[in-house]
């Protein structure tokens, strides 16, 4: 059954906003209740066909989307991608990191090209998507007032507050975005008016990275330590994420 949401249907009404991974998993629930609150949607991904099933998907729910083929990996596709976001919608709000790679590997049998793979999906893509919407999320920028800036989320995850096994590529990765994060609030949220958060989701169901790195006797052992004893929802990360990027978290 279909949970109901806490806030009003246009908590985020006439909001333009990228999602990066906007497709698949996490970043596809993003996507879906940013259009069912009443943003316009752009979706960036690398595969042509998760993003026309993704679109498609979010046109029968009556949402305004679209999706443009890219790699966060490349600055000439991030560019493109934001640059098309704006000519199709007239300008940019929200833009989400969601965008990720991982593989469990043991960190002997990890190859540096493995390893750097994932700091280039996750870091230095999170970067450079934020590097080339800047201009359009400042304060004055492209489409907007002089009064007010846009919004940055960036999906990291909780592996590198401890450790992890078969997860160091990950968590020095995700530990970059969330270094990253906090220097762009810091630096942008001073010059520009930009609010830049994160969130880290620990363990989420009917996700490509669960069915991906948890077994299923695994994974009833994990909702054993949990403190609610269950695994998370895309739900209930899409939530916090409406939250961050509405009027309401301008108090944060």
């Amino acid at each position: 059954m279909a949970k109901e949401s806490p806030f009003k249907a246009d908590v985020v009404k006439g909001k333009v906003c990228l999602i990066t991974g906007g497709g698949s998993g996490i970043g596809f629930e993003i996507s879906t209740q940013f259009g069912k609150h009443g943003a316009s949607v752009a979706i960036m991904g690398r595969r042509k066909q998760v993003l026309d099933a993704a679109v498609s998907s979010l046109h029968s729910l009556g949402i305004n989307a679209v999706g443009f083929e890219g790699d966060v990996r490349k600055q000439e596709d991030a560019r493109r991608v934001v640059e098309s976001t704006v000519k199709h919608f007239g300008c940019l709000d929200i833009l989400v990191n969601a965008a990720a790679g991982n593989f469990l590997v043991s960190a002997e049998d990890l190859s540096p090209n493995g390893f750097r793979t994932v700091i280039d999906i996750d870091s230095v893509g999170t970067f450079t998507m934020c590097h080339e919407a800047l201009k359009y999320l400042k304060k004055g920028g492209h489409g907007r007032n002089s009064s007010r800036g846009g919004s940055i989320l960036n999906i990291t995850a909780t592996l590198h507050y401890t450790a992890s096994w078969y997860q160091i590529h990950v968590a020095a990765a995700k530990a970059a975005v969330d270094s990253i994060t906090r220097n762009l609030a810091l630096e942008w949220g001073t010059d520009y008016d930009i609010r830049v958060n994160g969130i880290a989701p620990g363990p989420i169901g009917d996700t490509p990275g669960m069915s991906k790195l948890v077994p299923d006797e695994i994974k009833s052992k994990t909702r054993e330590v949990m403190p609610l004893y269950k695994i998370g929802e895309k739900w209930d990360i899409a939530m916090a994420a409406l939250y961050l990027v509405s009027d309401a978290g301008e108090l944060l």
